[in-house]
């Protein structure tokens, strides 16, 4: 899982470099709708059809674009083979649980699992949300109380995870029709607990985002938190 995101931040970067090169040259792709997203297989085409007046630039380009080829490929061959991992792994069942969250599949299931490793050892939600540092910092001296922002501690991995799952409770709480596969012939309470999980956390999401207003970084962390719980629960019930 830790050679995996190591490919997916040299991937980033990699795009990073061509989309900066590209900007320096004032390039623009000009795709519109979803067919305007860059990355897609639209904009792919896009960049290899550009050309430039001086062989250098074509040299610089043509290295950056075979280095990006060469990362989405380990990706996608580590992709394949976590999967099957997945389904030999120790943490099997309780992969199975987790992928009926909205947000959360295979792969954010399996390195959630590799990093946190025995979820009994943490007696309560608010010990695992501690340990992946998702609680707010505390600055208090006698009757002086003040929290600042989360602690960050533990794997920075699985609270990425997790904050990305969380971004999925924005919308209002529905079942599409990957998460009702993924959650096929699993236990009623179960699915009954990722509903739950789904009403609330969008519940949380409107009171601190529409209701309070606050920043949308800030609400994510919060539903990451609550989210951390209800992965617990699915994983350490019986």
């Amino acid at each position: 899982m830790r050679c995996r995101e190591d490919v997916r931040g040299d991937l980033m970067r990699a795009r990073h470099r061509i989309s900066k090169l590209l900007l320096r040259r004032e390039l623009y792709y000009p795709g519109r709708g979803r067919a305007g997203r860059s990355w897609t297989r639209h904009h792919r085409d896009w960049l290899a059809g550009l050309r430039f007046g001086d062989s250098p630039s074509e040299l610089c380009f043509a290295d950056y674009l075979e280095a990006h080829d060469v990362l989405l490929a380990r990706r996608e061959r580590l992709d394949l083979e976590l999967d099957q991992a997945a389904a030999d792994s120790p943490w099997s069942e309780t992969i199975a649980r987790l992928r009926c969250l909205r947000g959360i599949d295979t792969l954010t299931a399996l390195g959630l699992c590799a990093e946190v490793s025995d979820w009994r050892r943490f007696g309560s939600p608010r010990a695992l949300s501690a340990y992946l540092g998702l609680v707010p910092s505390e600055s208090s001296s006698g009757e002086r109380r003040r929290q600042g922002s989360i602690t960050k501690a533990g794997s920075t991995h699985a609270r990425r995870l997790l904050v990305e799952a969380a971004h999925h409770y924005s919308r209002p709480p529905r079942v599409s029709g990957q998460l009702k596969q993924r959650q096929e012939r699993q236990q009623p309470w179960v699915i009954e607990t990722a509903w739950r999980c789904q009403r609330r956390l969008y519940g949380r999401w409107q009171r601190l985002r529409v209701e309070r207003g606050k920043r949308g970084g800030i609400v994510a962390i919060a539903v990451a938190r609550e989210l951390a719980g209800f992965c617990w629960e699915l994983a350490v019930t019986e």
